[in-house]
């Protein structure tokens, strides 16, 4: 009886117990009858002696099923790196400044005082010009890293930040040179001869064209159909991309029959001037037009009939008419003796020159001089407008010498001659010029021979 009464005490306690305990403790009897079986007996102990183990070189997929610890996943975590942004550049236009361009690249006014202020160079910047771009790096922090000042495609100056602020980094690079030839007869104008197909010369190396010979021809008033020009030239290049017209090497014009040629000529101090193939300067004294202009309106003339008074007065000066806002150069060297406004005259300025001469230039829309103020051959001194009494906008100029008006386009040829190359440089010259002056002369032959093989082609 007390052995049933233990038996029935046992299974009333297992049938009692928690279901989930009973599981747990039958799994761990299991577990440790397991690891009782791994003990050996004394009986095998004895018999264990040496076993050969075959070992295989063979190359398993083990090691191919190991996870990439360069790949981005919850255990492998690469450090964030800090971004840097492309480059953002900025075309300046008219009427900008730094300030304006830091804040369109998304930067503010402390970014331009830190700039400016962070070294000598940094503060030369502040000086940009319509055409220029700026190029910022910003990193992810809104920090300028970099910037960039493009004056053109040859000349750059780079500004990298530092722990000492920015430093400066010069970036120039030289176009690969070409020699070009173009040669035209005019019709109408020299712009228009200029302009012709197959000719297609850019303003600014007409402009040149005209400007090497303006001292020797109106171009205005002198030019004549049947008149004609042959220009040799260079052409600068980078990176295959034709970037424009360079210097003007030689050229030829000839103007109502007769025939002006001039040689580019460096000196050993590297300045570029222009002289006749005989060595005589191409530079007067005194310019024949003191602008770039359209036409004559009116010629000096002592009894002309004033367009607004309908009286008879003489007209001291020549008018150019040109549009308001054209550049007004100084004719010559000389100082600027007065700089002000009359009721007559609009906007004037008046130039002292030597021996004594004196140029007058009225009704300008603005004068960029002032009195007592040293002024050079072709520098603007004002624009054109049509201030005081004036119809449309004109430059009115006079000429006087000796304290008497002259008329500005015939006096100038009155005037001392050009100089010429001095005797100790002019072997120099003659080596350097000669065979630019040949060059011209078969250039302008071959387009002769090209011209003569079309034309019998047609016929």
């Amino acid at each position: 009886m007390p052995e049933n009464k233990e038996k029935s005490t046992v299974l009333h306690a297992a049938k009692h117990f928690p279901r989930t305990h009973l599981i747990a403790a039958c799994a761990l009897g299991v577990c440790l009858t397991g690891m009782m079986s791994l003990f050996p007996s004394k009986d095998v102990s004895a018999k264990r002696g040496p076993i050969p183990l075959a070992l295989s070189l063979e190359p398993t997929t083990a090691i191919e099923s190991l996870p990439d610890i360069n790949a981005a996943s919850a255990d492998y975590q690469v450090a964030p790196q800090p971004v840097v942004a492309d480059w953002q550049t900025l075309t300046v236009k008219s009427g900008d400044n730094l300030s304006v361009l830091f804040q369109r690249a998304g930067l503010n006014n402390q970014d331009v005082y830190e700039f400016t202020n962070s070294s000598s160079e940094a503060k030369e910047l502040r000086k940009i010009f319509p055409g220029h771009q700026l190029a910022f790096l910003i990193d992810d922090q809104g920090q300028l890293q970099q910037l960039r000042h493009i004056k053109n495609k040859l000349n750059s100056k780079l500004y990298k930040r530092t722990t000492d602020g920015f430093v400066t980094q010069l970036d120039s690079r030289e176009p690969d040179i070409q020699v070009a030839y173009r040669e035209s007869i005019i019709n109408s104008s020299l712009i228009a001869a200029a302009q012709q197909p197959g000719v297609n010369m850019d303003i600014g190396l007409t402009m040149s064209l005209a400007s090497i010979f303006g001292w020797d021809i109106d171009f205005a008033l002198d030019i004549r159909k049947g008149d004609s020009f042959k220009v040799l030239f260079e052409e600068q290049f980078l990176d295959g991309e034709r970037l424009g017209a360079g210097d003007i090497l030689a050229a030829e014009f000839t103007n109502q029959g007769t025939t002006y040629r001039a040689v580019r000529y460096i000196d050993d101090d590297g300045r570029i001037q222009y002289y006749t193939p005989e060595g005589k300067s191409m530079r007067k004294d005194f310019l024949r037009a003191p602008l770039d202009f359209r036409r004559i309106s009116s010629n000096f003339n002592p009894r002309r009939l004033h367009p607004i008074t309908k009286t008879v007065r003489a007209h001291r000066g020549t008018d150019y008419a040109a549009n308001r806002g054209t550049p007004v150069w100084a004719a010559g060297d000389g100082k600027v003796v007065a700089s002000g406004y009359t009721k007559a005259n609009g906007n004037y300025i008046v130039l002292q020159h030597s021996n004594n001469i004196q140029t007058k230039y009225l009704h300008l829309h603005k004068r960029h001089v002032k009195k007592g103020q040293r002024v050079k051959q072709k520098q603007t001194i004002g624009t054109v407008g049509s201030t005081g009494y004036s119809t449309a906008p004109h430059l009115h100029y006079e000429f006087l010498l000796d304290g008497v008006h002259r008329n500005p386009r015939t006096i100038v040829n009155k005037l001392p001659k050009a100089k010429s190359i001095d005797v100790a440089e002019l072997a120099n010259f003659k080596a350097q010029t000669l065979p630019i002056m040949a060059q011209l002369a078969d250039y302008h032959q071959s387009s002769l021979l090209a011209s003569n093989a079309t034309t019998t082609t047609l016929n």
